[in-house]
């Protein structure tokens, strides 16, 4: 007869303080993907527009650039890309068995290399945007 396990109720938040460095850069690396896959979506949306003609698409364009909560977003975009980049060359290195004793801090180092990427191009997309 299997013994079964109890995992706790949903509600359990207080679990989240368990999870490892590995833990997290799992939960990451999934939420950042489903990230750029919404990304994708409203990018062809956006080059959509490009349909019914050149000028429609110019419009388009620079009425969301001229928009901070647009420039905002675009920093988000770029931390998750390269959050998702690191962290999946981070998983490269891992599965050909470079680094395995060092991952947690790898994977902080993934994080700390986003941070400072993110925040040192925040003055060029914030560039001539009307708040």
């Amino acid at each position: 007869m299997s013994q079964s396990y109890n995992r706790g109720l949903i509600e359990d938040f207080g679990r989240w303080k368990e999870f490892s460095a590995g833990m997290w850069a799992w939960i990451f690396h999934k939420f950042t993907g489903w990230m750029l896959i919404g990304y994708l979506f409203t990018h062809i949306a956006v080059l959509s527009s490009a349909v019914t003609g050149p000028e429609a698409y110019t419009n388009t364009i620079q009425g969301l650039e001229s928009l901070f909560i647009i420039r905002v977003l675009e920093v988000g975009l770029l931390a998750v890309a390269v959050f998702h980049i690191l962290n999946g060359l981070r998983l490269l290195m891992v599965d050909l068995g470079v680094g395995l004793d060092a991952q947690d801090k790898s994977f902080y180092a993934s994080l700390v290399l986003t941070a400072i990427i993110t925040v040192a191009s925040v003055p060029t997309f914030m560039d001539g945007v009307t708040i």
